[in-house]
């Protein structure tokens, strides 16, 4: 069972959590994960890697798998 929910921080940076009736007692893993903010700039100007997933054709190096060995094979060539 995943129970997620998205909340504020408050400026004491405390937060309370009430956990639904559905949730069994005893133990529980929490997860914290700050959510992205659109609204916030990052001032470094870098994008996230991600933007760049997908850019790359895959005829550009063929089965990645194939290329991968073409490299190794290299490697094992030099000794």
């Amino acid at each position: 069972m995943i129970v997620e929910q998205t909340v504020e921080i408050p400026s004491d940076y405390r937060l309370v959590i009430d956990v639904p009736r559905e949730v069994p007692v005893g133990r529980a893993l929490l997860t914290f994960t700050p959510a992205p903010d659109e609204a916030r700039s990052d001032v470094s100007g870098r994008k996230p890697i991600s933007h760049y997933f997908g850019i790359l054709s895959p005829e550009t190096y063929g089965d990645g798998v194939m290329f991968q060995r073409h490299l190794r094979a290299e490697w094992d060539e030099r000794g």
